[in-house]
Formats: C-alpha cells, sequence, structure tokens
C-alpha cells in the first residue's frame, strides 16, 4: 500500500468502510475478473472496464470476488476532493446518482484514459520532493474528477444544473448526511430551513436527480433503519425512539411499508 497525507492507493477492496478509509472516498477500477458487490441494500456486480465510485464505505455491506479479481482503488480524503473538485455543479448530480448506483460501465475509451490517469498517480505520487508537490497532486486529483465527470455526463446524457439548484441540493443533502431525518421527515421542515417552499424544494430535487425531495428523506432514513436493524443488540422499541415514532406499531407501519417487509422479518 502506498501512502501520502491525503491519497491512498491500493490494490484490493478490503478494508472499504472501515474506520481506516471512514474519511476517505474510494474510487476503484477494475482491471481484471468480477465480483459481487451489496451496496445500499442492493445487489451490483462490477467486472474489468467498471468504475466504482463510492463516497460512504459504509453503504457497502459484502464483497464477494472471483480469485482472477484486480482491483485499483484511490482512496482521497473528502477535504482533499473538496479542493480538487472543479468549478461547476456536475459533482451535485453525479453524487447523487451514485448514491443509487455506484457503479460506471465505461466505455473501451474511457476505460484506457481512466487506466492512464491511475497509473500516472500511482506514480506521480512517490514524486514527494516535487516542489509544488501539494500542487501536483490537487491537479492530478482535478484530472481524475473531471473525467469522472465526462463519463457519467456521457454515460447517462446528462447536463450540468444551475447554481441556485446545485446551492439548494447540497444543503438539502446536507442537512439529511447529518442525520436531521431522524427526527424530521416532513418535507415542510427541510423547505423552511432552506428558506423555499416544499413545491420548490420538490421540484429543485427533481430537476437534479429525477427524485422529488421526499424520495430522499425516505431514502436515507429507511438505509439507516435497515443498517440499525442488522445490529441484534438493538430491540425494536430502541430503534423506534431513535427515529422518533410516535409508537412501535407506526414504525412498524414505516420499515413494512419502505424495506417490504417487517422488522422481525428483515432482522431474521
Amino acid at each position: 500500500m502506498e501512502q501520502q497525507k491525503n491519497i491512498i492507493i491500493t490494490n484490493t477492496l478490503k478494508g472499504i468502510g472501515s474506520n481506516l478509509y471512514k474519511d476517505y472516498l474510494g474510487h476503484a477500477l477494475c482491471t481484471e475478473g468480477s465480483c459481487r458487490i451489496i451496496f445500499n441494500g442492493k445487489e451490483f456486480t462490477m467486472q474489468k472496464g467498471d468504475l466504482l465510485i463510492v463516497r460512504k464505505g459504509k453503504l457497502i455491506e459484502r464483497i464477494d470476488h472471483e480469485e482472477n479479481f484486480h482491483v485499483t482503488m484511490v482512496y482521497v480524503t473528502s477535504a482533499f476532493i473538496t479542493l480538487s473538485t472543479p468549478q461547476n455543479n456536475y459533482g451535485t448530480r453525479g453524487q447523487l446518482a451514485l448514491f443509487l448506483n455506484p457503479i460506471m460501465h465505461l466505455t473501451p475509451r474511457m476505460y484506457d484514459q481512466c487506466k492512464r490517469n491511475f497509473d500516472n498517480l500511482q506514480t506521480r505520487i512517490k514524486e514527494t520532493t516535487h516542489h509544488f508537490y501539494n500542487d501536483l497532486m490537487l491537479n492530478i486529483v482535478q484530472s481524475l474528477i473531471i473525467d469522472f465527470f465526462d463519463y457519467h455526463a456521457t454515460l447517462y446524457q446528462e447536463s450540468d444544473i444551475s447554481t441556485q439548484y446545485a446551492s439548494i441540493m447540497n444543503r438539502f443533502l446536507t442537512l439529511l448526511e447529518n442525520g436531521e431525518y431522524r427526527q424530521h421527515r416532513e418535507m415542510t421542515w427541510y423547505a423552511d430551513k432552506l428558506c423555499v417552499t416544499s413545491k420548490y424544494l420538490s421540484e429543485v430535487s427533481k430537476a437534479v436527480s429525477g427524485y422529488p425531495a421526499n424520495f430522499w428523506i425516505n431514502r436515507y432514513t429507511a438505509l439507516d433503519i435497515s443498517r440499525l436493524l442488522r445490529d441484534k443488540s438493538l430491540s425494536f422499541v430502541e430503534i423506534s425512539d431513535m427515529f422518533g415514532f410516535s409508537s412501535p406499531a407506526y414504525f412498524s407501519r414505516y420499515v413494512s411499508h419502505n424495506l417490504g417487509v417487517n422488522p422481525t422479518g428483515y432482522r431474521n
């Protein structure tokens, strides 16, 4: 494993989601073989030519790979990603899309380009005596991100979004990332926090992500609940109380509606 302050490069997916990488975003390029990944409660297949981008490693629940599976994994700290991100608003759209599906099936041209970029980073990360080393790393990571944006925009025919929409959506996502959904699942609460109407917030969310704001509130809530249900040391009442449900019965109905099975069925 090669490690610098802001960037870690490995040849395995092992450890993703662990505390070791909790402050990093993961970018993995499969160069041989395939693997199955349970991400965000859904199963995905990653094979040669695929690019995996994971903003939150803890969303990966399981990885099963073939013996000949080979991957180059680049971890970059969230802070360094922020410094390297280009001055456009595409990242918001890409972030939401990757929350639902973290894998991009690259074309042969994209794969060759991405592999060259990863190889270049692996070579130049060793040049620690470079007088402008930090700027060098920022430049390389920014190039990676720009190409990631291009891959996604090309594969999914997406376009950039307005600065206003990006700002509102980013602030909305920050509230969700901070766990506000545990006590607030009404869209009006988020709209008030963002100083917009509920109708406008849903309009922005749908324009940016293809889904209304309520979808993301329920998605974050259901994902958190499913993670806690897998922890058998927690009772259903304890989990219900964490989310401020008025009764265990209401909690059970919410779980059944959003996870397709009641809490007992999900845990079993």
